[in-house]
């Protein structure tokens, strides 16, 4: 089957270099579209071009000229101030759709940007429709399993998340013992487990011993095309950091870098890694 040739806007972390390297194994067509401040350029041994953030007309010719015909948007991007987006023609443009995007959280924000792609003719797609194979199963990674304490945590979590749903705050929340201890925000799930072991240390959160699991999930009505919730190593280093017991994630609708080694990290750190079905 003849596959069309994909274009993919990268920001940080080990997901850009791991969906680039499943797409060359597959003999998959794309090009990687860097952005500069974020992309990493150990990615650079790919097909690219580096591009600085709010370039959409350089972007679109580019993906006109290498003939892709799809978008994926992959990787770790801080959301910018206005004031550091490098307009071009194009975006100038488009200026009015943007700034209104920017009245809203980061659901708002990215679906507006792929509206905008979509209508120059590309067609915007998720991880998950394009490499399913990266997607977190249901049950657990490693040997280690949930409690059934643990499970009445991981059920308040998706709750949590759900409910916070309508207002685009996060995709992470951490519950111990039926109590919640830490929402994610703007400054991410990594900023969040950081902040928590911060307290921990200081007195100000007390258990005795490991307690607590990180929940994962993505929004209510997110548009799954972008900014899936993700787990890399580091996720499950800063989760053992945190003194937490596991982490959970929703089963299809979470992006894992590394199956094999993320279930291998879990294992070592002595914490479990699960995926559930999504939220009804």
């Amino acid at each position: 089957m003849q596959h069309a040739k994909i274009g993919i806007i990268c920001g940080g972390g080990v997901f850009p270099p791991a969906v680039a390297e499943t797409l060359t194994k597959q003999g998959r067509g794309f090009v990687l579209f860097l952005l500069r401040g974020f992309a990493d350029a150990a990615v650079e041994r790919y097909p690219h071009h580096w591009l600085k953030l709010g370039k959409l007309g350089t972007l679109f010719g580019l993906m006109r000229k290498e003939g892709c015909t799809e978008l994926v948007m992959i990787g770790s991007l801080v959301r910018p101030a206005m004031t550091q987006i490098g307009f071009d023609l194009k975006t100038l443009m488009l200026l009015p759709k943007i700034a209104r995007a920017y009245r809203g959280g980061d659901n708002t924000l990215l679906s507006s940007i792929a509206k905008l792609i979509d209508d120059e003719g590309f067609r915007v797609r998720g991880v998950h429709e394009i490499l399913p194979e990266l997607l977190m199963p249901e049950g657990p990674a490693g040997r280690i399993h949930p409690s059934s304490d643990d499970e009445a945590d991981i059920a308040l979590g998706f709750e949590i998340i759900r409910a916070m749903g309508p207002y685009d705050v996060g995709q992470a929340v951490v519950v111990a013992g039926k109590r919640v201890l830490a929402i994610e925000a703007a400054g991410g799930t990594a900023e969040m487990l950081s902040h928590l072991a911060e307290l921990r240390a200081k007195g100000r959160v007390r258990f005795s011993g490991r307690a607590g699991v990180l929940v994962k999930a993505p929004k209510p009505k997110q548009d799954r095309r972008i900014d899936l919730p993700a787990i890399g190593p580091d996720t499950v280093a800063q989760a053992n950091a945190a003194g937490l017991n596991g982490i959970a994630v929703e089963a299809g609708g979470t992006i894992i870098s590394d199956p094999s080694a993320i279930a291998n990290a879990a294992d070592t750190a002595g914490i479990f890694l699960s995926g559930y079905k999504a939220m009804p």
